[in-house]
């Protein structure tokens, strides 16, 4: 069965070497892979309330562009490609209000197992690790994992996988089938990290470790831990300490994820951040 896989480009260099990792990481599953370019709508000086509509020249114009930087996409794409039998490509030009609401469509619509995208585009300032867009797609998109991947990140498929937990929360195996499945089709290893303040855990938090322990039993797997470091500092230290290649997480609403991807946390994390972020997410939400 095919992967359906989003691929977000606004045709910049980030958002294409998100392309390329996507293209690497599912270089041998069958997948069809969905390129999305959002585009906006002119207004005119004189009717700038009535949003213009297909066949008007506010309209008809810029999605012209949209689609043209889609056939350069696909064209490189192609070129490095070496046409791969196991990939198919769609190429979507969208009029929304915000690249949020074109991604929740196309999600339904395609039945997407994963969004891909770039940490920054063209748009983004240098400011923070994740532009705007990605954290909110990240935050709001709860019907697949997204994958988020930074412009520094090496072309290649991951064979250490790092998980952060507090073990605070439970998490259910389905949860985590989508990073399993990643896990089994890279032959990759992935460590399970947990950050503490006092280096102790409860009983609550035993369970959930034993819980861990037979989800991931299929799979390459060791447990850590770091103590008295801060949840950026524990990561950044562990990743590049042991060059790990991608993190991943689960969105529990109101818990870990909203430490983690707070403003002031994410410039802790670190300035260039060089590997790839998986959100996956909690199914109560």
């Amino acid at each position: 069965m095919k992967k359906n896989i989003l691929l977000l480009t606004d045709f910049s260099e980030p958002s294409y070497s998100a392309i390329k990792y996507a293209l690497e990481l599912f270089k041998k599953e069958r997948c069809r892979f969905y390129v999305l370019n959002t585009f906006k709508t002119v207004y005119s000086l004189i009717q700038d309330v009535v949003p213009p509509k297909p066949g008007e020249k506010g309209y008809d114009e810029p999605k012209e562009k949209s689609l043209e930087g889609l056939e350069r996409v696909s064209k490189r794409i192609m070129s490095e490609e070496e046409n791969n039998p196991f990939h198919e490509f769609d190429l979507i030009a969208r009029n929304e209000k915000s690249l949020l609401n074109a991604v929740e469509a196309i999600v339904e619509e395609k039945d997407i197992e994963m969004v891909v995208m770039a940490t920054k585009g063209l748009t983004n300032d240098n400011s923070s690790v994740f532009g705007s867009n990605a954290v909110q797609v990240m935050e709001k998109i709860r019907n697949c994992p997204v994958l988020v991947i930074p412009k520094q990140a090496q072309k290649k498929i991951p064979k250490e996988i790092v998980f952060p937990t507090s073990y605070k929360t439970h998490y259910k195996k389905r949860e985590l089938n989508y990073l399993i499945d990643i896990i089994r089709a890279c032959n990759a290893s992935l460590r399970v990290l947990h950050i503490t303040n006092n280096g102790d855990i409860d009983e609550n938090q035993q369970e959930q470790k034993e819980m861990l322990k037979e989800y991931l039993e299929e799979v390459k797997h060791s447990f850590h831990t770091l103590s008295c470091v801060t949840v950026s500092t524990a990561i950044k230290c562990f990743v590049e300490s042991r060059d790990s290649d991608m993190v991943a997480f689960i969105n529990k609403k109101h818990a870990f994820f909203d430490t983690v991807f707070s403003k002031p946390l994410v410039k802790e994390i670190g300035y260039k951040l060089k590997v790839p972020v998986l959100v996956l997410h909690d199914l109560k939400n």
